[in-house]
């Protein structure tokens, strides 16, 4: 009998049995090959600090209210890569064996509608070139494609990126890619910042050594980069790159940021410098901004097509393997070192 990841409390997280239906003509079964855990989203879930913890997001309203209920356990997981074992007699398309990505939770097996997948649209198989090495990293790299459409970067500008997980280190490569003539990188992990040099970025500044926002706009004839991005989460980072943009900047904050922001002085450069706030959210039914040329599926194909090229790199981001039967060390590694990470994911037999 196949198993799936249930949270059922803060830092609780078990394995619970299940049973697979018989595959219908319009569908697909998939059996894991790797799982990649979420150090943002599903850590803060994990850690009972996500807002989803005491409340419900209501889908019509777009307003957080509060719960109705105990919440029921709950899956984690959204970055999950398998191999198609069965299809249904009306799929053509796919074959068994094919490699799939798909945007859901940790588990062995997934049966999913082959034409209609939630936030994918019809399910393709990935191309031979791409690895599930680097399947895994699908739907960040598509967080990192969003945040760097967001931030509307043009050839010459310079750029700050905040936080140097996968994402922000992701969102350093595609900044290039994209016209950024200068890219300032920071975290206060040393092996990070090493990363993010290997992967283009021209500077790297450790925010407990220095005034960031000092040594960026200092160090820039029109005093401070053109764009900022922030993608670690964490309030004070986003202060940072309020402070370091120029005047009329603009900050894209891709981050999932948890509590009061009271690291938050929206007096003084934000207010002062008039500088402009994107959030930037890829799911969750947000549309993209040049919607419809762009779409959730259109971000995934041309991210695929990066990493086939291998003009997106992921060597040296997947840090720790752990087998699926011990995902609860996992998840505690993640939690109490995650200066020791970059990249944690799951195996399956």
């Amino acid at each position: 009998m196949p198993y799936e990841l249930k949270l059922s409390g803060p830092q609780q997280v078990e394995l619970v049995p299940y049973e697979d239906d018989p595959v219908q003509p319009d569908q697909v079964r998939a059996r894991a090959v790797l799982s990649g855990i979420s150090h943002g989203t599903e850590l803060n879930l994990y850690r009972g600090s996500s807002p989803f913890g005491d409340k419900q997001f209501d889908r019509e309203l777009r307003l957080f209210l509060p719960q109705a209920e105990v919440p029921a356990p709950i899956a984690l997981g959204y970055e999950w890569v398998g191999r198609v074992t069965e299809t249904g007699s009306r799929v053509t398309h796919l074959q068994p064996g094919d490699l799939v990505h798909l945007m859901l939770p940790h588990r062995e097996t997934h049966t999913v509608e082959a034409f209609h997948v939630p936030y994918m649209g019809r399910l393709e198989a990935l191309p031979s070139l791409v690895t599930s090495e680097q399947a895994i990293f699908i739907a960040l790299a598509g967080v990192a494609l969003q945040a760097v459409h967001d931030a509307r970067i043009k050839v010459g500008d310079r750029v700050a990126v905040f936080g140097l997980g996968v994402i922000g280190l992701f969102v350093v490569q595609l900044a290039r890619l994209n016209g950024a003539a200068w890219i300032d990188a920071m975290d206060p992990i040393a092996g990070r910042r090493e990363l993010a040099l290997g992967f283009g970025a021209d500077r790297v500044l450790d925010p407990a050594a220095c005034d960031v926002g000092y040594e960026i706009k200092s160090a820039s004839s029109h005093r401070g980069a053109d764009v900022a991005i922030e993608v670690s989460g964490h309030y004070p980072a986003l202060h940072e790159a309020i402070r370091c943009v120029r005047q009329a900047g603009r900050v894209v904050a891709a981050g999932f940021y948890q509590g009061g922001g009271t690291a938050l002085h929206l007096g003084e450069e934000w207010h002062h410098n008039r500088v402009t706030m994107v959030s930037s959210m890829a799911v969750w039914q947000n549309p993209h901004r040049d919607y419809p040329l762009w779409d959730r599926a259109r971000i995934d194909r041309v991210v695929v097509d990066l990493l086939a090229s291998r003009l997106l790199r992921v060597d040296g981001l997947i840090t720790q393997r752990f087998p699926f039967t011990q995902v609860a060390g996992a998840y505690e590694l993640i939690d109490r070192h995650p200066g020791d990470v970059v990249k944690v994911v799951l195996t399956y037999d």
